[in-house]
């Protein structure tokens, strides 16, 4: 997945919400700066060329007060879609919150 790309639609407000990540940011106290920071900042972790209906991917980055945070963005290259968004922890990765555990 091309990060740039994301970052100049993001840039550019070309973002779509998906209802499912809106209702988890809420829970999850996770804000719109915040995901957009994300992606300012971020790096993928993740890729996932072969989901439908657009390709997408794991971003690792950070909020606007420097929590690490994951954001998994699809792109159709014309829009970005913010499939969820959450904090990780070390029940899923290892230490250093980009490292899937393996099963």
């Amino acid at each position: 997945m091309d990060l740039e790309l994301c970052r100049r639609l993001c840039l550019e407000s070309k973002i779509i919400w998906t209802q499912h990540c809106l209702e988890r940011m809420q829970e999850r106290d996770i804000s719109r700066a915040d995901v957009k920071n994300g992606i300012q900042t971020g790096e993928v972790i993740e890729n996932y060329p072969d989901d439908y209906p657009n390709p997408s991917c794991l971003v690792f980055g950070y909020t606007v007060n420097g929590r690490i945070l994951h954001i998994v963005v699809g792109c159709d290259m014309i829009n970005i879609y913010i499939i969820t968004a959450y904090y990780p922890d070390t029940s899923k990765f290892e230490n250093d919150l980009k490292t899937r555990k393996k099963r």
